[in-house]
């Protein structure tokens, strides 16, 4: 028995569909895959429109160049996050403001959003960190009462719910990723989702080098080469159809979590807000104490068990600490956090072994 972390869950249907692209000639940057994988994504978040992109990272990008974000321009983020989430804001031009996150749920909170909020704010990136949706409602209360944007990143929780309306689909944009560890993937890859047709139409422009449709060889605008392939689309439809296989084994893996853990002292989950639907694309959890946390996930991978670190938050790099203001609950989650295996891969006997070996060596501490 091997325990896997977040490897990808592919097969022959993967196969299949990716012989198919093959068999067709269309491996490159054009073919019916790419806007056939747009709708179902599309049809699936009950959205208007999406564009397909090469990551999360270029979508994140590209809402901001879309709604006119760069320099002189603020954007609110939370510190904990992966970094793909802030860099696109300097990309642009613009300047991040790094603020802390909720000590329960993890996300950003509204609180430290309001303070942030000045002159040259221009937008708000919500992250629905792990799977587990921000609180949108008062996100999106500030956004309207400033005149702000909002680009939620839901790069890591497609298939989770915010009071019933999908996560991406609340904000001016929804920012998703199909990198090879996410809940689908193309193997690399991204979309934006938005209800504004013509600036989903003109991101997809953009993304296209800019070509003229009918005089490919002009170029209107700069543009960008961050298509998705047709391959990888392949990949995405095959991956998309065993989707609710997938959450549905998620969501069982954190409650077998759960269970276990459930009268463990210093132990304490992610907190998902009763009403909200997360993902689970990593259950995650925190101890209460202090403890050397690099030689317990050691102890565990010895014992077959691999675990992670949560995001070391964005004030603690070099080159973000300029750009942030206290973070405290942000490191103290990163001090004490571990994600847990979560791969699809596993099985429910899987899950139930890790969450024995990691409950047996927390009692030996």
């Amino acid at each position: 028995m091997k325990i896997e972390l977040d490897a990808p869950n592919v097969g022959e249907l993967e196969k299949k569909y990716l012989n198919q692209a093959v068999d067709q000639g269309f491996v490159s940057t054009f073919g019916p895959l790419i806007s056939e994988f747009e709708k179902k994504i599309a049809n699936y978040l009950v959205v208007d429109h999406a564009v397909a992109v090469q990551s999360g990272t270029a979508a994140i990008y590209m809402a901001l160049y879309e709604l006119g974000i760069g320099p002189g321009d603020e954007v609110i983020v939370p510190s904990l996050t992966f970094a793909a989430t802030v860099n696109p804001v300097l990309y642009a031009g613009a300047t991040p403001v790094i603020v802390d996150v909720d000590a329960v749920t993890w996300n950003i909170d509204p609180v430290k959003i309001k303070g942030a909020i000045s002159k040259k704010t221009k937008a708000i990136i919500p992250v629905h960190l792990y799977g587990n949706p921000c609180d949108m409602d008062k996100i999106m209360a500030m956004a309207g009462e400033h005149g702000l944007y909002v680009i939620e990143d839901a790069t890591e929780s497609l298939g989770a719910k915010y009071d019933g309306k999908d996560t991406g689909t609340i904000g001016d944009f929804g920012c998703l990723s199909f990198n090879g560890n996410k809940l689908i993937t193309t193997g690399g890859g991204g979309m934006v989702v938005g209800k504004d047709r013509d600036k989903i139409d003109h991101i997809r422009y953009l993304v296209n080098q800019s070509k003229d449709k009918g005089c490919p060889d002009f170029h209107s605008q700069m543009g960008f080469n961050f298509r998705m392939t047709n391959v990888e689309a392949a990949l995405g439809l095959a991956q998309f159809e065993r989707i609710e296989g997938f959450l549905g084994k998620k969501r069982n893996f954190r409650e077998i979590y759960q269970q276990a853990f459930n009268n463990l002292a210093g132990v304490s989950f992610q907190e998902i807000r009763g009403k909200d639907r997360e993902s689970s694309w990593f259950t995650c959890i925190q101890f209460a104490q202090d403890f050397d946390l690099v030689q317990f996930m050691q102890t565990l991978q010895k014992k077959g068990v691999p675990t992670r670190r949560v995001f070391r938050p964005l004030h603690e790099m070099p080159y973000l600490k300029e750009y942030s203001r206290g973070c405290a609950d942000a490191s103290k989650i990163y001090d004490r956090g571990l994600c847990l295996p979560s791969s699809t891969i596993n099985e429910e006997k899987d899950i139930k072994e890790a969450a024995k070996i990691i409950k047996e060596a927390y009692g030996k501490i």
